[in-house]
């Protein structure tokens, strides 16, 4: 058995720092509309907070818990079978901004399709690690296709097309880690793009986002708008940005800025200085993420540890892809950082998941 050591402290101390910016961010971006929605301006901010410290929370208990009690078929299947009725639950909720991709608990709302993504990173380690001998034979593959194709199926019609596809991308890179050939990626890449552009291009709001992408000033008080305010709110900020709770665009011009968008309201107010804390605090948790899953002890916490870290890394650069106006907007909430209880709470989990696995490195540098 592997020595235990002590926990990664680089990698906490990143999380705790984004999740600090995440509160104070959470507050300058959220004032105004809380204070027009509800008539509150700390609404947003109570929420954040409490999240926080559940989330803080949950991540001590869960770095006291050995990881490879995640591979155990009753936590693998039974967190499915959660999952999969929370997905469909989803589906007789009632619409928040067209989408059903929550239902209400106890007052506050769950997103299960975060969960999924965790579940399934469990169930995709716990496959490779029995499998890594055949990567090559596409039946030993035919169970993660069809997980992620049927999690997928529940999830994008909510519609949430940047969950599903962070899903896929988890699971790409953790067979693709495994040894999966060339030729098998090339082909699955090469067959899997017509089917992206039936998905894109067949519905009219996702037509109307990659279009609005390719030139936003083709429609800059409709389908451009978003991409148009974020990237003012980014130019402007400057070196040391205009100051906190200074910032302008999050007046109304931007949509939801304290969830997809809070980047830019970062990159306006704290300026490039503030932006690049953040993006290197992604960049410090993609490292160390990567640090643990090469040294940790045994398979199913190597690749437990990367699909972590790849969940969190994927979102990061989507959703900062998307401020910058590098992607068509995605809906994809930057982690720790954005308000959201459900996406903050999955990820500190992670991490908590993520240190466990330090722990029990056969040798690690602090």
């Amino acid at each position: 058995m592997a020595r235990k050591l002590k926990s990664d402290r680089v990698l906490f101390l990143a999380t705790v720092l984004l999740v600090g910016i995440s509160i104070v961010m959470v507050y300058s971006a959220s004032a105004v509309v809380g204070l027009e929605r509800f008539g509150k301006p700390s609404m947003f901010l109570v929420r954040q907070s409490m999240w926080a410290l559940l989330g803080m929370a949950m991540l001590y208990v869960v770095m006291q818990i050995d990881y490879r009690y995640y591979r155990e078929p009753i936590v693998i299947w039974g967190g499915l079978a959660c999952v999969v009725l929370a997905l469909i639950a989803v589906f007789f909720s009632a619409p928040v901004n067209g989408a059903r991709r929550w239902f209400g608990i106890g007052g506050f709302g769950v997103q299960p399709s975060e969960l999924a993504k965790l579940v399934a990173i469990f169930f995709i380690a716990a496959l490779l690690e029995r499998r890594m001998h055949r990567i090559d034979d596409p039946k030993a593959l035919v169970p993660i296709g069809c997980l992620v194709l049927g999690l997928v199926a529940l999830i994008l019609p909510e519609p949430d097309f940047g969950t599903s596809m962070s899903l896929v991308l988890i699971a790409a890179v953790m067979v693709f880690a495994a040894g999966l050939n060339y030729r098998y990626v090339f082909g699955v890449i090469l067959a899997s793009l017509p089917v992206l552009y039936v998905v894109v291009m067949g519905s009219a709001y996702r037509r109307r986002r990659t279009l609005a992408f390719l030139n936003p000033w083709d429609d800059p008080l409709g389908d451009g708008f978003q991409i148009i305010q974020s990237l003012i709110a980014v130019g402007t900020g400057g070196v040391w940005g205009r100051g906190l709770m200074n910032g302008v665009q999050k007046l109304f011009y931007l949509p939801e800025p304290h969830t997809d968008f809070i980047y830019s309201v970062i990159a306006e107010e704290l300026g490039l200085i503030g932006a690049t804390v953040v993006l290197l605090c992604f960049c410090v948790v993609t490292w160390r993420g990567l640090r643990v899953a090469l040294r940790a002890p045994d398979t199913f916490g190597a690749f437990l540890a990367l699909g972590v870290t790849t969940m969190v890394a994927v979102q990061a650069l989507v959703n900062i892809s998307v401020v910058l106006g590098l992607m068509p907007t995605k809906g994809i909430p930057l982690p720790f950082v954005s308000a959201g209880g459900s996406s903050l709470l999955i990820n500190l989990v992670g991490m908590g998941i993520l240190l466990n696995v330090s722990q029990h490195a056969s040798s690690f540098e602090a």
